[in-house]
């Protein structure tokens, strides 16, 4: 495993990383399996574990959280999410003081740690002035249930409006931000975030790296029974057109000569931006995290870069 410092901040997280995103207590419930499936990261170097409250609606992170907390705390960056409505009640969501400064403890017990490494807010919300939602997150700092806060799909003006805000009036800023970004999902990061972040010393941390598995090869001939772009409508919709599905195809052969997987090619992809601080990736079997977890230390050259723009980019 190779690590990488998180932005400008002296944290350093896995090149790879293992979230819980509609996996761990989605599409896993044995909680043998999810234990497997940890252990193999931690065992490979994976010290970045990325969950968040809304996903499965808390029990993500317990099912997580009761493997990671077999391993000693100071291995580990564990990090959380806070955002989205966990109850019907009006002030459970959002950015507002009350629900972030509420929603880390209840994230906390569900982990079973002391404190966050990484503590997310899930999306912008507009409903609250940014002077009180950077606040929130100076204070959750300052009570020392988090180390470092970041943001998650946030727009690259509110990005810097919240640096810009934190650093003015001596609180802790940002460090990260996590977008989706992938081979098929490029341009809002590669024209929007990037620009910003990397100046701004801000690391990205990625989800959907593997365009919901598509960029494993698994849709090649077809739509496998149980995966996850077949069961999601607005997905599949997004990423299952012919288009992609031969794009993934003509990769093959790239990855082929490097005798790596279109898996490892994907993120070893990600990872050439010097402003990638990790890539996230999600596993409902220990398989899946040993391809993953082998992107981590790959390094493409000018050329095997350029045979990918030709694929993904064709003139």
């Amino acid at each position: 495993m190779e690590y990488r410092n998180l932005g400008r901040s002296g944290l350093k997280v896995s090149e790879v990383a293992l979230g819980g995103w509609v996996t761990f207590g989605h599409s896993v419930h044995d909680e043998t399996m999810v234990h497997d499936i940890v252990k193999k990261a931690y065992d490979e170097g994976v010290n970045f574990f990325d969950q968040a409250d809304v996903y499965a609606r808390g029990r993500s992170e317990e099912l997580m959280g009761a493997v990671l907390r077999d391993f000693p705390r100071h291995t580990l960056v564990v990090s959380s999410k806070v955002y989205w409505p966990m109850s019907d009640d009006v002030n459970d969501r959002g950015l507002s003081r009350k629900h972030i400064l509420e929603s880390v403890g209840k994230s906390l017990q569900r982990l079973g740690t002391d404190y966050l490494d990484i503590y997310f807010a899930h999306r912008y919300d507009e409903t609250v002035p940014m002077e009180e939602i950077v606040m929130a997150f100076d204070q959750v700092i300052r009570d020392g249930k988090a180390l470092y806060w970041g943001t998650s799909m946030w727009p690259a003006a509110r990005i810097a409006q919240a640096v810009e805000f934190a650093r003015a009036n001596g609180l802790h800023a940002p460090v990260t931000e996590q977008p989706e970004y992938s081979m098929l999902r490029r341009e809002r990061v590669e024209k929007e975030i990037l620009p910003y972040t990397e100046g701004a010393g801000v690391g990205l941390v990625v989800w959907s790296p593997l365009a919901m598995g598509l960029l494993t090869g698994k849709y090649d001939n077809g739509l496998p029974e149980g995966a996850r772009l077949t069961e999601n409508e607005n997905w599949g919709k997004n990423f299952l057109t012919e288009e992609n599905i031969q794009k993934v195809r003509d990769l093959k052969p790239v990855a082929d000569d490097l005798g790596i997987t279109r898996a490892q090619l994907a993120l070893a992809w990600l990872l050439r931006q010097k402003g990638v601080s990790s890539v996230i990736t999600g596993a409902t079997k220990v398989g899946q995290i040993e391809d993953t977890v082998k992107a981590a230390g790959v390094r493409l050259t000018e050329d095997v870069q350029s045979r990918i723009e030709d694929i993904l980019n064709p003139a």
